[in-house]
């Protein structure tokens, strides 16, 4: 038994030697470090590598002009809705939604009723009447009558002239027709129908031109001109090009922007009012390059920029500022008028890194992002 008891108490004690061996050899765990500190450890370890190979190419700046972007719409620069001015019954009405008609085209006809009987009564009651006063004038030249009667023979006659002159506007009412040219939007009334003064005939949306709204911030409004050339681009990718005819002088006190009207012209009614539309208004011009979206990075700050290699090989990091977007890239200003830009392996590398460049011709710019499998495998076949 007691030979037992020496063998379980070297085991014990292996097992916890064993067990403090562990802790002994156990490293401390790495300190919490920023993001800043993370990077500078970073640049630290790969200083002590082989250079990261990277795909660079030369861009020149030119000159390009600088838009102010607003979101707006498109909106018809009128809309009436025609009224009878009389009583009557609808008995035509020439027109249906959707049609074109030009100023003076008749919308409804009313029934005639007794209205040219009446016509004709206030003309024989003028000529009476200027009969009347003609006689009096030759009466009174003769000394038969007074200054008075003649007065009233005068009255008598404008008043006839003036029932003639509403009965020929009662005539000409019979007809509602359009006041400007444009296109039937509504129609509230169909043959038959009863009108009094006032009742809806039909609803004429102008056309033409077109306006395009929008707002201007408070910082821009005072960039802007009436009469500048500015620029549409409709939701369904098609341009329209037009002249600022409106800048207002009060702002809304919510948004501190200010309203923007620009008159587009649409003769062919081909523009429907209430289309969303980015505005583009030129500014100013500025140096700046075209490249791809896909070299787009951002610092720890949030600063979106591009990297570039300067004379001493190393990576730096330059903010930009898009200008304007093309279908095969984007203008954007703040780099030199002459840079390098890495276009494959700038996942690979970051500000301060001293970087092998391998240079490919202006014109091999990806329009899309650059496949970084080619530059990894470079980099790790030099560790």
């Amino acid at each position: 038994m007691r030979s037992t008891y020496w063998i379980a108490i070297a085991i014990a004690i292996a097992v916890g030697l064993w067990l403090l061996s562990g802790q002994i050899n156990r490293e401390d765990p790495p300190p919490n470090l920023s993001v800043a500190e993370r990077t500078n450890q970073r640049a630290a370890q790969k200083a002590d590598a082989a250079p990261t190979r990277v795909r660079a190419q030369i861009i020149n700046a030119s000159r390009q002009v600088r838009h102010l972007r607003i979101r707006g719409k498109t909106q018809n620069k009128r809309t009436v809705t025609v009224r009878a001015e009389i009583a009557g019954t609808v008995v035509e009405r020439p027109v249906e939604r959707g049609s074109r008609v030009d100023a003076g085209d008749v919308l409804c006809r009313l029934s005639l009723e007794d209205r040219q009987a009446g016509l004709v009564e206030a003309r024989e009651a003028l000529n009476q009447a200027r009969l009347e006063y003609q006689g009096r004038l030759k009466l009174q030249a003769g000394g038969l009558h007074s200054e008075t009667t003649v007065a009233q023979a005068k009255a008598r006659q404008a008043a006839a002239q003036a029932e003639l002159t509403r009965a020929e506007l009662d005539l000409a009412r019979i007809e509602v027709k359009a006041p400007f040219a444009g296109l039937v939007e509504d129609v509230h009334q169909e043959m038959g129908d009863y009108v009094r003064p006032g009742t809806e005939c039909v609803t004429i949306v102008d056309l033409d031109p077109m306006l395009l709204v929008g707002r201007v911030p408070e910082r821009d409004v005072l960039t802007m001109a009436v009469g500048a050339a500015a620029l549409g681009r409709l939701s369904d990718g098609a341009e329209v090009a037009g002249r600022i005819s409106f800048i207002g002088q009060q702002n809304d006190p919510e948004t501190r922007s200010y309203p923007l009207e620009i008159q587009i012209p649409n003769p062919n009614y081909q523009l429907r009012s209430g289309v969303t539309t980015s505005i583009l208004i030129p500014v100013s011009e500025v140096m700046a390059q075209k490249i791809s979206p896909a070299l787009f990075a951002l610092d720890d700050a949030g600063v979106m920029g591009v990297r570039t290699v300067n004379a001493a090989g190393r990576v730096e990091f330059n903010p930009v500022e898009i200008i304007r977007d093309d279908g095969d890239g984007v203008w954007v200003a703040g780099l030199p008028d002459v840079v390098t830009l890495i276009v494959v392996g700038q996942e690979l590398v970051v500000p301060g890194e001293i970087v092998e460049v391998q240079y490919q011709p202006a014109g091999n710019m990806p329009a899309a992002a650059p496949s970084q499998s080619s530059v990894a495998a470079d980099t790790a076949a030099r560790a």
